[in-house]
């Protein structure tokens, strides 16, 4: 049953629930706004125009540089050993990075998140450094710290252990780089979660294994996911960090930007255009892989 009352053109709606409660509702009737189509249409058309200069033009003309030549030139490029052993280093890279960086945010963001201690925020902040820092002036300093003139360019020297100018630089610089994406999607979702499930759990005798596979990971399973691939995608890219601390050794410390980089330096752009396809493929495919899993999030 109800009862409408009207009022300086407002409509009120008194509803009689059947328990014997009363509420009263506001009906406000749908607004017809009349907005200004060329502004919307205007928006749209530089938005548009923006992603087409930035974004198409660039990656049409890879591809199309990359295939001026045929097919066959095409295939050769790819199957140039130099490349091969680029896009080698740099998948190493980059598995390397994720794997070290993900189980390093699940556990400094489970810490940050359900503990609290003195000294919180400023673990928080020199976790982004990574952002606030050049990547160039990141190489440079893992150079003076690792080097035959650095800090610890004696020690590793005398232990037969080489990090500059070698593999275990680029990874090194790789980690660091990509080091706060992955904390940076799971510490606002274990936030927000808090830790009241996870003592619940634990007053009931389940173990710290079993409350994390049973209670915290389907929170953060997608956010976890999101953060490896974005950290997949800035790893693949890397140039900054890695130029300076691999020494450009051709076939030993190059990966894919960095060959791209010296391909084109060397005139060789159908070769030069041809890697950076590869770069291309793998962006596209990230891309899609990100917009799935933004879709399952919500």
């Amino acid at each position: 049953m109800a009862e409408r009352n009207e009022t300086m053109g407002t409509t009120y709606e008194k509803d009689m629930v059947g328990d014997g409660v009363c509420s009263l509702q506001k009906v406000i009737p749908p607004q017809k706004r009349e907005g200004n189509h060329a502004v919307k249409y205007v928006l749209i058309g530089i938005s548009a125009c923006f992603l087409f200069v930035m974004l198409v033009l660039p990656l049409a003309v890879v591809v199309i540089n990359a295939l001026k030549e045929g097919w066959a030139v095409y295939k050769e490029n790819l199957l140039d050993e130099y490349t091969v052993k680029a896009f080698q280093l740099t998948m190493l890279a980059t598995v390397v990075a994720v794997a070290v960086n993900t189980v390093f945010g699940i556990f400094a963001s489970y810490l940050l998140s359900k503990f609290y201690f003195r000294g919180r925020q400023v673990l928080a902040a020199l976790i982004d450094l990574p952002f606030s820092v050049s990547p160039v002036i990141a190489g440079l300093i893992f150079i003076l710290t690792f080097g035959n003139i650095g800090w610890m360019g004696e020690f590793l020297k005398s232990h037969h252990i080489k990090i500059v100018f070698a593999v275990p630089g680029v990874i090194l610089a790789t980690v660091f780089v990509t080091l706060p994406f992955v904390f940076r999607e799971l510490f606002p979702v274990m936030n927000a979660q808090g830790k009241e499930e996870e003592e619940a759990a634990a007053l009931m005798g389940a173990g710290g294994f079993t409350i994390f596979r049973r209670i915290t990971f389907p929170h953060i399973k997608w956010a976890l996911l999101y953060g490896m691939i974005l950290c997949t995608a800035r790893a693949l890219g890397e140039f900054g960090a890695v130029s300076v601390i691999s020494g450009h050794l051709r076939g030993k410390t190059n990966t894919l930007p960095l060959h791209v980089e010296i391909l084109y330096n060397e005139f060789h752009t159908t070769a030069a255009f041809a890697v950076s396809s590869i770069l291309v493929i793998l962006a596209v495919g990230i891309l899609v892989l990100r917009n799935l899993v933004e879709w399952k999030r919500k």
